[in-house]
């Protein structure tokens, strides 16, 4: 069977599944949401924040990309945020990254001249490395630095967010949303905080915008 014949089966093999077991489900899918949580996450194929999380569509709004990154020129994401912050006012930003992440361990070896794209995006990783190189480099083993560039990039992230003159819009004017990195664990299947910020963490000054700008 082709793939896409199979994906089709399932597909109505699905419907069926839900229908069956609620007959009003699709009509409740249909229903405009208003979700309390923006999910960053990595676009690994084993990392689906509604199934780990155990939420039903429509109660997490949900953008990934490759390693979890938040990156001010990537407008796809920055659309996302937008919407997420201004328009749906989301209570809560998690950026979720997860151990043995392949993105994060390729940011740890020298840049792949047949994959000049890949490369360019991991670039945003291997600055985070080279930033915290003493730190990460005191781990002897691979498996280790591997581990801790994982926790140290949820972290950039999570700062990322609180730099972003939505976040820090929305921080003045109504006092949210809170900032949580979150890491998931594929040998076990649990998520951990990493980190969090709320609108009276400390930010650096080089980074805070104008007050009077903000809330012009």
């Amino acid at each position: 069977m082709k793939m896409l014949e199979r994906i089709m089966l399932e597909n109505k093999a699905w419907v069926q599944e839900k229908l069956s077991a609620n007959p009003d489900y699709l009509n409740y899918l249909a229903q405009n949401r208003s979700p309390d949580i923006l999910w960053i996450g990595c676009s690994d194929s084993r990392l689906h924040a509604d199934e780990i999380t155990h939420c039903e569509p429509g109660e997490i709004l949900v953008h990934r990309n490759i390693g979890n990154q938040v990156v001010s020129t990537d407008l796809s994401l920055m659309g996302a945020l937008e919407y997420a912050v201004d328009v749906l006012n989301v209570k809560h930003i998690i950026v979720c990254g997860h151990y043995r992440c392949r993105s994060i361990k390729a940011a740890l070896d020298r840049p792949n001249p047949s994959l000049p794209f890949a490369d360019k995006w991991l670039k945003n990783i291997k600055d985070i490395y080279r930033l915290h190189r003493q730190q990460i480099e005191n781990f002897d083993s691979l498996d280790e630095r591997w581990k801790m560039l994982v926790e140290v990039n949820i972290k950039e992230q999570v700062i990322n967010l609180s730099n972003n003159p939505i976040i820090q819009k929305s921080w003045r004017r109504g006092k949210k949303p809170d900032l949580h990195g979150l890491v998931y664990g594929l040998n076990d299947g649990l998520i951990r905080e990493v980190c969090s910020m709320t609108p009276y963490s400390a930010l650096d000054p080089i980074y805070e915008y104008n007050l009077d700008c903000l809330t012009a």
